[in-house]
């Protein structure tokens, strides 16, 4: 998949749990995990604002384009 996820990376780098980064978002820690592990389909926009709110990041921060060869 060309879209990378660097979530983790930025919750490691602001010493946030993935518990804390869920109830501060407002979505499970299943969901959050199937984000980070970038099993997820889609993402709202709502809850990448809600993201980059609590982890004080932009998008291009989490989220990251690389070319598939």
């Amino acid at each position: 998949m060309p879209i990378i996820i660097n979530l983790d990376v930025v919750m490691a780098q602001r010493k946030i749990s993935s518990l804390e980064l869920s109830e501060a978002v407002g979505i499970t820690p299943a969901n959050l995990s199937i984000l980070k592990t970038g099993k997820a389909k889609a993402v709202r926009f709502s809850t990448l604002e809600s993201i980059c709110r609590v982890l004080n990041c932009r998008p291009g921060d989490i989220l990251e384009f690389k070319e598939e060869n």
